[in-house]
């Protein structure tokens, strides 16, 4: 069985109650990986700011170098429209 991630999102997307949203998160997922999403957020919202630099992310928000390295790999092969789109999303 394939999983289908906009079936997931389209469960997120219509949710509108706070304490639903939490409750299908920790149904969803384990512990482990909601910290790891919640530590990769912080990590792209530090790497846009652009005011750390990785050690301080590291440092920061004890989060491994190699994912900080990952995620702003990611963003420099992104073309300058997608950051920006990125940077409205989690910034603002």
């Amino acid at each position: 069985m394939r999983a289908e991630w906009g079936l997931v999102l389209e469960k997120v997307v219509n949710h509108h109650d706070h304490n639903a949203l939490l409750e299908l998160f920790e149904l969803l997922l384990t512990e482990d990986e909601r910290s790891a999403i919640a530590g990769r957020l912080k990590v792209f919202q530090a790497l846009l700011k652009g005011e750390m630099s990785q050690r301080q992310i590291a440092c920061e928000f004890q989060i491994s170098i190699a994912t900080i390295t990952r995620c702003s790999n990611y963003l420099k092969h992104m073309s300058a429209e997608q950051r920006e789109k990125i940077k409205h999303l989690i910034l603002e």
